[in-house]
């Protein structure tokens, strides 16, 4: 329980990777707000699952696109648990489309939930990670598009590749107060977001992991609740592909 008396935000918490981090933090005694924005019988779900996993959590539903909605997030971490340890920002949607069909609307929903939501998360609590004094984990779920590219996929892809520059700077902007930001970068995973590609496509993926399967949102928490733990304190700024092998810089 080396989590015990921390408090983690899990930003789309309501399903896949958001779900299994919520989950595995909760197995090393942290409590977890379970944040969500539309579907809160999943994010019910999630808390069931917290509970039954030993641990204690809160649903708070905002939109992380929206300053306002972070900064009551953040009051209502507050108001229930008292502290704030732990910002895991996965909340992520998808518009794929191809640059030429892609239309505005496609791109800003992209832009505004993957990164500047998680700029908007880092902004709410960074007041209360300083006060505290007693550092702190800021856990980024960018991809490995972000790394490679995708094709149809420039929205997500330069999402998620600026979450890992913001990952950087905020390494070094933080390093001195002791509070650690890293980003995953999850490769092929088993979620819904994946469970709707055509067939052929993700044969085609599957051919190019060394590994020879798909990952499992489990493989990613098992990661982000290494980095929120201790044994990680003096890992900062890095982005670490959990991928099966497919991208080997």
């Amino acid at each position: 329980m080396v989590l015990v008396d921390k408090v983690a935000i899990v930003t789309g918490a309501s399903r896949g990777i958001g779900r299994a981090v919520a989950v595995r933090l909760a197995e090393d005694g942290a409590a977890v707000v379970i944040n969500f924005s539309s579907s809160e019988q999943a994010a019910r779900e999630t808390l069931e699952a917290v509970i039954a996993a030993g641990g204690r959590g809160i649903l708070c539903r905002a939109d992380v696109g929206k300053p306002d909605d972070c900064e009551e997030m953040v009051r209502s971490a507050l108001d229930n648990f008292g502290r704030i340890d732990i910002l895991v920002n996965n909340a992520g949607v998808t518009r794929d489309n191809i640059v030429a069909r892609m239309k505005q609307q496609e791109w800003q929903e992209v832009i505004d939930t993957n990164l500047t939501g998680a700029f908007n998360c880092v902004k709410a609590v960074m007041r209360t990670l300083l006060k505290q004094k007693s550092g702190g984990r800021i856990i980024n779920i960018s991809s490995v598009v972000g790394l490679a590219g995708g094709s149809g996929q420039a929205n997500y892809a330069a999402a998620k590749a600026g979450l890992i520059g913001l990952t950087k700077s905020l390494a070094r902007e933080l390093a001195g107060r002791q509070i650690t930001v890293n980003a995953i970068a999850p490769g092929f995973i088993d979620t819904e977001m994946t469970a709707v590609l055509p067939e052929n496509l993700k044969e085609a993926m599957l051919a190019q992991i060394p590994l020879g399967h798909v990952g499992k949102p489990q493989d990613i928490a098992e990661l982000a609740a290494f980095l929120a733990g201790g044994g990680s304190s003096y890992i900062t700024g890095q982005v670490i592909s959990v991928d099966g092998g497919l991208i080997m810089a």
